[in-house]
């Protein structure tokens, strides 16, 4: 990019992110055939998305479901936790929709499974800049128990969907995996771990350039053992991280994973087996990979069911937990105090999808997308 459009891109980053929208929320793109490829740069991109992550006022993204109907909404991860806004459903211009998940999201870019009726596909969209492509379903056997996992490639600069499944018989499938540089499915040749099946959490953590499940193996008719399951996106293969030894061989319904800090994973512990007292303990991987610093921090007894109902972490590393009649707090781990937020929110359905961030990722990509037989 010349020094010209240095000065200008400089410029720009200045104002701030909406100088490059219109009135309507749109992105900029049609003022001209100049403004549109300074935006469009990869370059350009990728500064955008540097100056955004240096925002001191992150946002979470959270999904509220009410009355058969599920919005989602951005709140600034700041003490106040204002509500930013509701963003707009991507497909046939809704608001919201009830057939709709969040797989993950990563610089801004939001993986969605989306199932209007009889068809089923993916959706990666871009709320800044009101974009988003829709991916075709690939060739997978109904009798495949799948799951998916998104991120971000940091080796080859790309964003990608993988999808793993075991068949009957306990027979995994080599992974598919969607690459948005390449613009494809692909199938993986990646051996996975000797695992009979895996937590079937619908939105996983991706760290350190992996997503991560919960893999289980049942060593006789009752006893399971199990571990933490990782697909590595830039090198295409699996691994395991072992979990703490109170936690081995609990089954699937008891432990989700959950994103710690930037750079590793937490593992939820709920007990729902009491009718009148349910247990929740969380863990934290305080140095990724390592397993002698996995870390019990929290132990929450609760005398009512689902309450309060342990979402996620904050940047600054407090828990965010939804109080009964859809109020929310915050939980300080060192002082293991409980803040309460102005937010209250007419539903008893809230998920913490992740962080978000503003960006321009998409802003130079096609909306066709190749479908290949696989």
């Amino acid at each position: 990019m010349e020094l010209r459009g240095v000065v200008i891109v400089t410029g720009l980053l200045y104002v701030g992110s909406r100088m490059l929208l219109d009135k309507s929320g749109r992105c900029l793109q049609s003022v001209c055939k100049t403004w549109n490829t300074l935006i469009s740069h990869p370059s350009f991109i990728s500064t955008h998305l540097q100056a955004s992550l240096s925002n001191n006022t992150p946002f979470l993204l959270l999904s509220y479901w009410e009355n058969c109907k599920k919005d989602y909404f951005l709140h600034y991860d700041n003490d106040g936790f204002d509500e930013f806004k509701q963003l707009q459903f991507p497909v046939f211009g809704c608001a919201s929709d009830s057939h709709s998940l969040v797989l993950g999201s990563a610089d801004g870019l939001i993986c969605l499974h989306f199932w209007p009726g009889d068809v089923s596909k993916f959706i990666l969209w871009n709320p800044f800049i009101r974009k988003y492509i829709s991916l075709p379903w690939p060739r997978i056997s109904n009798d495949v128990h799948i799951n998916f996992g998104f991120g971000f490639d940091s080796i080859t600069n790309d964003y990608k969907l993988v999808i793993i499944g075991i068949e009957k018989e306990d027979t995994w499938i080599k992974p598919f995996l969607f690459s948005l540089n390449e613009n494809c499915w692909k199938r993986v040749n990646a051996i996975p771990p000797s695992y009979t099946s895996y937590s079937s959490e619908l939105s996983v953590p991706f760290v350190n350039g992996a997503v991560h499940w919960i893999g289980y193996q049942k060593t006789n008719n009752v006893v399971f053992t199990n571990a933490i399951l990782g697909f590595d996106l830039s090198a295409e293969e699996f691994f395991e991280i072992s979990l703490p030894e109170s936690l081995i061989g609990l089954g699937s319904m008891n432990l989700s994973t959950m994103k710690y800090g930037e750079s590793s994973i937490a593992v939820l512990k709920r007990d729902r087996t009491n009718e009148l007292l349910d247990l929740d303990v969380l863990w934290v991987m305080k140095e990724y990979g390592v397993v002698g610093s996995w870390t019990k921090v929290l132990t929450l007894t609760l005398h009512r069911k689902w309450f309060p109902n342990i979402l996620g972490f904050r940047k600054n590393g407090e828990v965010l937990v939804q109080l009964d009649y859809g109020k929310m707090a915050s939980l300080d781990l060192n002082c293991q105090q409980m803040e309460l937020h102005g937010v209250e929110v007419m539903t008893e359905l809230i998920s913490l999808e992740g962080s978000y961030v503003e960006s321009l990722v998409l802003l130079d990509k096609v909306v066709d997308v190749h479908s290949v037989s696989l």
